[in-house]
């Protein structure tokens, strides 16, 4: 689950289902309109800091893409819907789900799925690829996150950093519940390592970033090293504060959340603070031959960015609809919300083209906070001239950090 939430209106959300149950006529009704397969993107746009138009512009262009290949004879019908970034809106984009009987919501984006999802559980329409900014997407039954969280992220650049050498590190978080958790997955990613975990909590409501510069800093010894796992906005100023401070053996690690190519290409020339740092990612670079497909897709559309971690969530969302909707035409059974529910909860895997390893939902974590996370596993990346580059090749599995296991010998 990610550190990066709000909570949620559960008011609203039980308000929404009777709505949504009279709306949807019967909790199966969803499915397929005609000739059409009917699906859903939302994501907010035109409201400030957390618009990602990309996100459905992204889908919209997939949709084209694969009307012109064909779905089993089927046409795929993408309806967007602008989350505006408030409960209200994302309610409004649920009742428009439901009304165009969606046989599912794909790969979208929202800091309100807490209060979301139970309406589109009431319509027993699946949720595949969410952003994963709300714990409701890693717990609700008919949630299947594609991306594996931020206590993922944490635990990776911990045992990334021990790796490059780093005797303490400093993590530098929210001063949040949920930021208080990711100290607990840090600390039982390093503590077989015998390295010294540093809490530095940033408050959100009046955040001192020279301060918390300082402190991740410490003595600025060789082995000392900081890890960023702030929101971007929180991230660029913690990053401004470290670099006035002009570090001379600290190793500055990060999430791939905290610190996207926006803040990368702005941080991370020579000489900045970001220069060669580590940082724990979901997927591969963007500079990866894995998203050459996504690439291809884009082309010269200057409204999807290839590198936003919301587009390739997004992405790697619609591939795997799109292969259990394989399974299901290779199968002779029709494509309906139910059919796909129970595809997705078969246990088959679903390959999403080396951006991730095979995806199977018959394969979670053992977890009571994160029940549906399947994808555990992350990969290195290092930042080199204002780029995100590959550290080391492949994915490394971090499920063991996730359920108090041991580290693989």
């Amino acid at each position: 689950m990610s550190s990066w939430t709000r909570p949620g209106s559960a008011i609203a959300a039980i308000a929404l289902l009777p709505a949504l149950l009279a709306a949807s006529g019967c909790a199966g009704s969803a499915g397929a309109t005609g000739a059409d397969y009917t699906v859903m993107t939302w994501a907010p746009s035109g409201t400030g800091a957390f618009d990602r138009p990309g996100v459905t512009a992204v889908a919209e262009a997939i949709g084209r893409d694969v009307n012109t290949k064909g779905l089993g004879g089927h046409r795929l019908r993408v309806i967007t819907c602008n989350e505006h970034n408030t409960v209200d809106g994302g309610t409004a984009c649920v009742r428009q789900a439901v009304d165009n009987k969606v046989i599912a919501v794909i790969g979208s984006y929202s800091l309100n799925s807490d209060s979301l999802l139970p309406g589109l559980e009431a319509a027993r329409i699946p949720y595949i690829g969410g952003y994963g900014l709300s714990g409701a997407e890693f717990s609700s039954p008919l949630s299947y996150p594609v991306a594996g969280g931020t206590p993922t992220l944490v635990a990776g650049n911990g045992r990334q950093l021990v790796a490059a050498g780093c005797r303490t590190i400093a993590l530098v978080r929210p001063d949040t519940a949920a930021g208080d958790t990711l100290t607990g997955y840090l600390g039982a990613a390093v503590r077989p390592a015998g390295v010294k975990l540093v809490d530095v909590r940033v408050s959100e409501q009046s955040p001192d970033y020279g301060d918390a510069a300082r402190k991740a800093l410490g003595d600025d010894r060789t082995g000392t090293c900081a890890s960023d796992a702030l929101a971007p906005e929180q991230s660029a100023k913690l990053l401004d504060a470290y670099g006035k401070l002009a570090p001379k053996h600290t190793l500055l690690g990060a999430l791939i959340g905290s610190v996207p190519q926006s803040v990368v290409g702005s941080q991370g020339s020579a000489g900045g603070p970001l220069d060669n740092a580590y940082v724990a990612g979901w997927y591969p670079p963007t500079s990866s031959h894995a998203w050459d497909a996504l690439r291809a897709l884009v082309g010269g559309d200057n409204g999807i960015d290839p590198s936003d971690l919301a587009v390739q969530t997004t992405w790697i969302a619609y591939q795997v609809f799109l292969g259990a909707a394989q399974h299901l035409q290779d199968a002779g059974t029709p494509l309906t919300a139910k059919s796909l529910r129970d595809q997705l909860d078969s246990g088959d895997t679903l390959n999403t083209g080396g951006v991730t390893p095979p995806l199977s939902w018959g394969d979670m974590l053992p977890s009571p906070d994160s029940p549906r996370l399947t994808n555990t596993w992350i990969t290195y990346q290092q930042v080199k001239a204002g780029q995100l580059t590959q550290q080391q090749s492949g994915f490394l599995d971090m499920r063991w950090v996730l359920t108090g296991g041991k580290p693989p010998q």
